[in-house]
């Protein structure tokens, strides 16, 4: 999978400079548009803030509707919890040639974990160190994208109006390629329960928390697996009655206290043993079989069901009345200003058809995606993704045909799905990061991950999952720093 034979760097004794549009001023959207203006690139960059950041721009305010379902709310950008801390050490979350070390000035955490506010202020120092904001349409929100002449992109977007009149300016501008670096922590996905309807309790997605006050003597059941869902359960278990984790990470039949904790509780999915099938059940599986399919497979639901007796059945076996359901789900891709008829789409959370998570092959190279794989090292992720967009749009990087690239994500589908890997996880990339990230320095002829950003990685992943509580403050892995800070001397 990982070759480069369809790929190669071009011959082209100049470089083709392109006016580009990237959406987005989080942490992707600035790496985006700094590597386009280092490759020789036009770009402006459209956020719809009035400053940069991104999902790093705290706010305690929340969505109208707890669990972000509705279409008509107003939307809040971040998912920033006022307690968070980063779940990576600021040596192996940084850029690469723009290390995340303590800088001095008022209000900054030198914690190898820091908060979110060391991350925002990273950022405008990363903006203001390579002139980016130079570059940033503020209050600007993308509202379309779709090409035009075949080879050109149309971007419209509202404006608000610098004197603050009623309603917003609509802009059009046309460009040779656009660079999405909208984000992905702004669309809930919820849990799908059983009998949810009819359930009296309160339910809320991990998007709108922000402080556990609410929970506070209260039967709380927290759905997920993921880091904030770790960092949420042992904080609303410091105030709530008791805590209840049912994670499709908790190992078969298990229903147990959390180490070191009196009131969290830990529930498996085990699936629970069926039955004969309904008249129903049989009535769908004679169907697809006699259009010679085999029969849809049971969802692997995390709650068995919930009853209006405000109790709530696990799939371990076990029942409780509980208060409030806290969905710490993840996230829905979301592009509702792509304009593509159908080509480029999100299905089960997977976006695609795209090549190596970046490039839409019919639409290749003018459009492109800059960070939607996780479970990896984001930033640097974000920098190396940017360098091959930049690249490519200057006609220094050759990608393969449309065919080709076709053929490689039928492949690469094909492969998630003999692993048994779910679609929803297609951006996932876990171990397949190094080797990703290696291919794509390859073409782009720049350093790959450093020996000890992986490692740490892995290290810190290790800690969590062993030390949940104390992992950002405990660790052994001085080597690695000392390794990291005689790499930084080169930046620093």
């Amino acid at each position: 999978m990982w070759t480069v034979s369809n790929m190669q760097t071009s011959n082209a004794t100049s470089l083709t400079s392109r006016h580009v549009a990237v959406i987005g001023a989080g942490a992707a959207g600035l790496v985006a548009a700094r590597e386009l203006w280092r490759e020789g690139h036009q770009v402006v960059v459209f956020e719809k803030d009035s400053q940069i950041g991104g999902t790093w721009v705290y706010t305690p305010q929340v969505e109208t509707d707890p669990l972000g379902l509705e279409s008509t709310r107003h939307i809040v950008h971040t998912s920033l919890y006022k307690s968070l801390r980063t779940n990576l050490p600021r040596e192996s979350m940084g850029f690469m040639d723009y290390p995340f070390v303590t800088r001095a000035g008022e209000g900054s955490d030198p914690r190898r974990f820091p908060g979110h506010a060391e991350v925002l202020k990273y950022l405008q120092d990363f903006a203001r160190e390579f002139g980016i904001e130079e570059m940033v349409r503020f209050e600007c929100e993308v509202v379309s994208v779709e090409m035009v002449d075949n080879e050109k992109l149309k971007v419209k977007c509202k404006r608000m109006r610098p004197d603050g009149g009623g309603g917003d300016d609509l802009l059009d501008e046309v460009f040779d390629a656009v660079v999405v670096c909208n984000g992905h922590f702004t669309q809930p996905r919820i849990a799908e329960i059983p009998g949810i309807n009819l359930w009296p309790g309160k339910q809320i997605h991990s998007h709108n928390y922000r402080t556990p006050e609410l929970f506070k003597d209260k039967v709380v059941i927290l759905i997920g697996s993921s880091a904030s869902a770790i960092d949420l359960s042992l904080e609303i278990g410091g105030i709530a009655k008791e805590v209840h984790i049912a994670s499709r990470s908790v190992a078969n039949d298990t229903y147990e206290k959390r180490a070191e904790c009196d009131n969290i509780w830990l529930h498996s999915m085990v699936r629970v043993p069926t039955h004969v099938e309904s008249e129903s059940e049989r009535a769908i599986i004679r169907k697809f079989a006699s259009k010679g399919l085999p029969p849809p497979k049971k969802k692997n639901l995390q709650i068995k069901s919930a009853h209006k007796d405000g109790s709530v059945a696990f799939r371990d076996g076990n029942t409780i009345v509980a208060d409030i359901i806290l969905h710490c789900t993840g996230y829905k891709y979301y592009f509702p200003f792509l304009k593509t008829n159908g080509i480029v789409t999100v299905d089960d959370n997977r976006v695609g058809p795209l090549y190596k998570h970046v490039f839409p092959p019919i639409f290749a190279p003018r459009l492109s995606f800059v960070g939607l794989p996780y479970r990896s090292l984001p930033f640097p992720i974000f920098e190396i993704q940017s360098k091959w967009i930049s690249g490519v749009l200057s006609d220094r990087i050759v990608l393969p045909s449309q065919e080709d690239m076709m053929e490689d994500i039928n492949t690469f589908y094909s492969t998630l799905e003999d692993s048994g890997v779910p679609k929803r996880h297609t951006h996932s990339m876990g171990d397949t990061m190094i080797d990703y990230n290696a291919w794509v320095a390859s073409l782009c002829q720049c350093p790959c991950f450093e020996e000890w950003r992986v490692q740490m990685f892995y290290e810190t992943a290790k800690r969590l999952n062993a030390n949940p509580k104390t992992f950002r403050d405990e660790w052994e892995d001085n080597n690695l720093v000392l390794q990291a800070c005689e790499d930084f001397s080169k930046y620093i």
